[in-house]
């Protein structure tokens, strides 16, 4: 006779198999970047870290993207947080801004667009060196 009613123990298969489709880890990996100016303000974003901040210039706002970075990782491994803190879903917006400037990177127009926001740099950072 089989109780259909008992308590079957079942490991976390689900946390195990989602591990392979991570793309970065506390060991190793990479995040986009995408550095825009809006009006005044240059803002840059770590796509998968979901980290906005502002300068007062372009390098301004990569250096303090770079800072951001590094304590956002020195935290996730201080802590050993999971992986998907490094693997948030990304802004659609900054989505499309990221590949319009990768499909603009490979095109290498001379024109510079007026619009704003417009995108001034992107690219991708090695988590190894953050």
């Amino acid at each position: 006779m089989v109780n259909n009613n008992a308590f079957v123990f079942r490991p976390p298969l689900m946390y195990y198999s989602h591990m392979k489709a991570f793309k970065n880890s506390l060991q190793k990996g990479s995040v986009r970047y995408v550095v825009f100016k809006e009006k005044d303000t240059f803002f840059a974003v770590a796509l998968e870290f979901n980290v906005v901040v502002e300068g007062a210039s372009q390098i301004e706002a990569i250096v303090l993207l770079n800072e951001a970075i590094a304590g956002y990782l020195g935290s996730a491994r201080k802590f050993k947080l999971r992986p998907h803190v490094l693997n948030q879903a990304v802004d659609s917006e900054y989505e499309k801004m990221w590949q319009d400037a990768q499909k603009n990177d490979v095109k290498r127009s001379t024109t510079r667009s007026t619009k704003s926001p417009y995108v001034l740099s992107s690219g991708q950072f090695n988590l190894a060196f953050a």
